[in-house]
C-alpha cells in the first residue's frame, strides 16, 4: 500500500490548487487527480446529489488503488465526507474554509468568506463558524458564477472582474482584514483579488493545511511511500482536458475519462 497513489477529487479543475500543495510537500508520493468538470459546480446542488457524486468519485479512485482520498472540494467535504468516512475503509481528508485562523488573527473584527452556496448552507460550516467567530462580524458571499468562469479558463476577463467587485463591495464596506476563500477553485483568483483588495487584507485558503494533514495521516498510518524518486502524477477529467492542461501549466498527462 505504501506506493499506492493518493487520490484527490474535486468538482472540476479547482482542486488542483490543493494537489499543488500536496505535491510540493510530498513530491515522492504518487497522485491521481479526478476533475468532475461535467458536474461543476457542486455548490448549487442539494446534499443528496453532492453525496451521490462524491460516492462516484470515491469508487473510481478506489478502483485505481488509492490508499487515501482527499476531498479537495469544500462543498463535497461539508455535505458528504461524513457519509464517505462511515461507508468506505480508507482514510479521507476534507477541506473546509479556514475560518479559525482568520477569526483568531483579525484586528478589525470583520472577516469575509467567499464560498459556494453548498458550503455556506452546510451544517459543518455553521458549526465551525459558531465555534470560532463570537464577537466577529462575518460577511458571507456566495461566489455565484465564479466556478464556471474558472472551468472555462476565463479568469482574466472583464466578467470575472465585475463579479469580484460586486462580491467584495460589502466586505470592504465592513472593513474586513481577512478574506477566507471557501472553494478550492478560488485560489486561482488570488492574483486578481490582490488587485482589487487593499494591501492590509490577508487572503487565506486551505491548501497548505490540507497538505500537512495528508502528510500527518500517511505517517500515522504507516502509509508513506519509501520511494525517493519523484512520484507519478495522473490527471483525469470528464470535461475538456485542455482546460486542466492550461491550469496545470506543466508537463503532466491529462486524460479524458467518461465518469
Amino acid at each position: 500500500m505504501n506506493n499506492s497513489p493518493i487520490g484527490i477529487f474535486d468538482s472540476g479543475v479547482g482542486g488542483t490548487s490543493i494537489w499543488r500543495e500536496i505535491h510540493k510537500l510530498l513530491p515522492h508520493e504518487n497522485t491521481i487527480y479526478l476533475a468532475d468538470s461535467k458536474n461543476a459546480p457542486y455548490g448549487p446542488k442539494g446534499k443528496d446529489r453532492i453525496t451521490e457524486l462524491s460516492i462516484k468519485n470515491t469508487e473510481l479512485l478506489l478502483e485505481k488503488g488509492c490508499k487515501l482520498i482527499v476531498v479537495a472540494c469544500n462543498t463535497a467535504t461539508t455535505n458528504a465526507i461524513k457519509y464517505l468516512r462511515e461507508n468506505y475503509d480508507v482514510p479521507f481528508i476534507g477541506i473546509e474554509p479556514a475560518i479559525k485562523p482568520a477569526a483568531l488573527q483579525t484586528k478589525s473584527k470583520a472577516i469575509g468568506i467567499l464560498a459556494t452556496k453548498g458550503t455556506l448552507s452546510s451544517e459543518l460550516f455553521h458549526k465551525t463558524t459558531d465555534l470560532y467567530t463570537n464577537g466577529i462580524k462575518i460577511i458571507e458571499q456566495v461566489g455565484e458564477g465564479l466556478v464556471p468562469l474558472i472551468e472555462n479558463g476565463e479568469i482574466d476577463t472583464p466578467e470575472m472582474e465585475n463579479l469580484l467587485k460586486i462580491y467584495l463591495k460589502p466586505m470592504l464596506e465592513a472593513n474586513i482584514d481577512y478574506l477566507v476563500l471557501g472553494c478550492s477553485h478560488y485560489p486561482y483568483l488570488i492574483p486578481k483579488l490582490k488587485t482589487l483588495l487593499p494591501k492590509h487584507v490577508t487572503i487565506i485558503d486551505s491548501g497548505i493545511a490540507v497538505a500537512k494533514q495528508t502528510a500527518s495521516i500517511l505517517e500515522s498510518l504507516n502509509l508513506s511511500t519509501q520511494e525517493k524518486t519523484s512520484g507519478d502524477c495522473l490527471f483525469y477529467s470528464n470535461g475538456n482536458p485542455e482546460i486542466l492542461n492550461e491550469i496545470l501549466q506543466d508537463d503532466f498527462l491529462v486524460e479524458g475519462l467518461v465518469f
